[in-house]
């Protein structure tokens, strides 16, 4: 068995659609079919059950799966002790400011347990520059939020997560329940500067151009709705401090938390990293 069809073959297993999956692998989907066809031939078991309700593992996928991650951490770790011994054991992860995320919290005690030797150096950034330095070369990986322009990148998705309006809590729209981008029409919002990537710029502001004030880290933006008023954007689950509070928008499309690192890029850090990444945020 290779290494590389049994990449394919768990993250069917993680995701339960092949659809899905593709995405995930970057690629279409007939060869990622025709790739677990050619492993179940090799096993000689079936692996998936599909039916028109999805796809679920077989008792012998199940048997693959635990054995299978457990030969491909073993591949991770291999790799990374070889790029240890040869000098190149530093990893420079780029954060949108978020490194107080649970998930991220987990995924920097799995990671220091796996590879003890790594030197992880962090750069935070601000909000205007959602690939963390990845398009200038400053950073080898970047955990943040969609979407942006990934040109040249390569993303994997970790976790969706649903936005609200974060609000003054004297406001009147503050007592609703949840609410739609069209009540929040002709409202001011705070803006990014000139030259933010328009993808980013374009969803914090519910796909519609907007006025207000420039704002560059989280906290410039909670001030201006606390100062005046102005419309933010925040996580549903986010606990936005005393005098704002977070109402629902039901019709905004999720942010996506994201692994981001450039196109072709080999470091076995980097693939130890997104691996231990999609557990850790998995939880």
């Amino acid at each position: 068995m290779e290494l590389r069809t049994l990449r394919y073959f768990v993250a069917v297993a993680e995701e339960l659609h092949f659809g899905r999956a593709a995405a995930r692998l970057h690629m279409s989907q007939p060869p990622l079919s025709r790739a677990i066809k050619y492993l179940e031939n090799d096993v000689g078991a079936r692996l998936f059950d599909r039916s028109s309700a999805g796809v679920a593992l077989t008792p012998a996928g199940a048997v693959l799966l635990d054995e299978a991650r457990t030969l491909l951490d073993q591949a991770d770790r291999a790799r990374v002790r070889v790029a240890a011994a040869a000098g190149a054991a530093t990893l420079t992860v780029g954060f949108l400011g978020d490194t107080s995320d649970p998930g991220a919290t987990r995924l920097a005690r799995a990671y220091h347990r796996r590879h003890p030797d790594v030197e992880v150096r962090i750069r935070e950034t601000d909000l205007t520059d959602p690939t963390c330095g990845l398009h200038a070369g400053l950073v080898d990986i970047a955990l943040t939020r969609g979407p942006f322009d990934e040109t040249g990148l390569t993303v994997h998705e970790l976790r969706a997560d649903p936005v609200g309006a974060l609000l003054r809590t004297d406001d009147p729209l503050a007592r609703r329940g949840s609410l739609k981008l069209a009540d929040l029409a002709g409202r001011r919002w705070f803006l990014f500067p000139e030259g933010t990537d328009p993808r980013w710029q374009s969803y914090w502001n519910g796909g519609e151009p907007r006025e207000g004030p420039v704002v560059r880290a989280v906290q410039e933006c909670v001030q201006a709705v606390l100062w005046n008023g102005t419309v933010g954007m925040a996580l549903v689950d986010h606990v936005p401090g005393e005098g704002l509070t977070v109402v629902p928008l039901i019709d905004m499309p999720q942010s996506r938390v994201v692994a981001a690192w450039n196109e072709g890029d080999t470091n076995p850090l980097i693939r130890s990293f997104v691996r231990i990444a999609t557990d850790a945020y998995r939880l």
